[in-house]
C-alpha cells in the first residue's frame, strides 16, 4: 500500500546508477580477462564503482525501509531510484566515502538520507531504519566472499579474486563501523530511539561530527592496529587471507 502512494518515476532506477553499474561491469570484466595494459587502473575503477553501488543500495535500503515505515516523502525526494545525486548529503554520502576509500581503504559509508522521522511510528521501526543501511553492507560482504568460503576459486583470476577480496574488506569494515553505537552513525541511530529524551539532548549537537571523529580514531597506529587484526579475523573467517586482501590493495594502489 505504501508503494502505491508513490509516482512510477519516484521509483525508476536512475541512468546515473545504471552507468555506475556498467563500468562496474566492464571493468569488472576487464580484470578478470586481464584485458588493460595496466591491471590496477582496471581494478581502481572495478572497486571504486562497485564501491559507489554499493552506497547506492546503503543508501537506498534507508530510504526503502522508511518508505514501508511510514514516510511517504523519500519517492519524491528521488531517494528510490538510486541515484547518489539525490541523497541529502551528496559529499558525505558518496564523496567522502570514496575519498576515505583512496586514503587508506576503509569502507566508511557518510550520511544518510533525509527521512522524516515524525511520519514514523514505533521504536523498532526506527531502529530498522537505521539498520537496514549496514545490514546492506553485510549482505554485500556475504557476496563479495561468497566465492572464498564456497571454495569456488577455480579458475578465477588472481586480480578478479583479490579485488574482490579488498571490495569484502570495506564492506565489512563498513557495516562494522556503522554499527557503532557513536552519535550520526547507523549504530547510533539503531539505539538513539530507546535512549532517554535527556540523554539524545545532549547528544545531539555532536552528530555532524560522529563520522569525523571516528575517521580521525582510526588513523592512531594502535587503533589502526586493533581494528584491522579484527577486520582480518572476519575475513579469515570467511576464508578471505591476509594475501588477497594486501595484494588487492597493492593493485588498487596502482600509482
Amino acid at each position: 500500500m505504501t508503494t502505491a502512494a508513490t509516482r512510477p518515476g519516484d521509483r525508476r532506477v536512475s541512468p546515473v546508477f545504471l552507468g555506475i553499474l556498467a563500468v562496474t561491469a566492464v571493468t569488472g570484466w576487464a580484470t578478470w580477462t586481464g584485458f588493460a595494459e595496466q591491471p590496477g587502473v582496471a581494478v581502481f575503477l572495478f572497486v571504486t564503482a562497485a564501491w559507489i553501488v554499493s552506497l547506492c543500495l546503503h543508501e537506498y535500503a534507508h530510504a526503502r525501509t522508511a518508505l514501508h515505515s511510514g514516510d511517504l516523502t523519500v519517492g519524491a525526494k528521488g531517494y528510490l531510484t538510486l541515484n547518489p545525486a539525490k541523497y541529502t548529503h551528496a559529499v558525505l554520502s558518496i564523496v567522502l566515502p570514496v575519498l576515505f576509500l583512496v586514503m587508506g581503504g576503509i569502507g566508511l559509508p557518510g550520511g544518510a538520507v533525509f527521512i522524516e522521522r515524525d511520519r514514523i511510528r514505533g521504536r523498532w521501526r526506527h531502529s530498522l531504519i537505521s539498520a537496514a543501511g549496514p545490514l546492506t553492507n553485510v549482505l554485500c560482504a556475504a557476496v563479495c566472499t561468497a566465492p572464498f568460503w564456497l571454495h569456488a576459486l577455480d579458475g578465477v583470476p588472481t586480480d578478479f579474486r583479490c579485488a574482490l577480496a579488498l571490495l569484502a574488506l570495506l564492506q565489512v569494515t563498513a557495516a562494522v563501523l556503522n554499527f557503532l553505537p557513536v552519535p550520526g552513525l547507523d549504530g547510533y541511530g539503531v539505539i538513539e530511539p530507546w535512549l532517554p529524551y535527556r540523554v539524545k539532548r545532549q547528544v545531539e549537537p555532536y552528530a555532524p561530527f560522529g563520522l569525523l571523529f571516528v575517521f580521525a580514531l582510526l588513523w592512531v597506529p594502535s587503533v589502526n592496529r586493533v581494528f584491522f587484526d579484527a577486520i582480518d579475523a572476519i575475513l579469515g573467517g570467511l576464508g578471505v587471507s591476509g594475501f588477497d586482501t594486501s595484494y588487492g590493495w597493492q593493485l588498487y594502489r596502482f600509482w
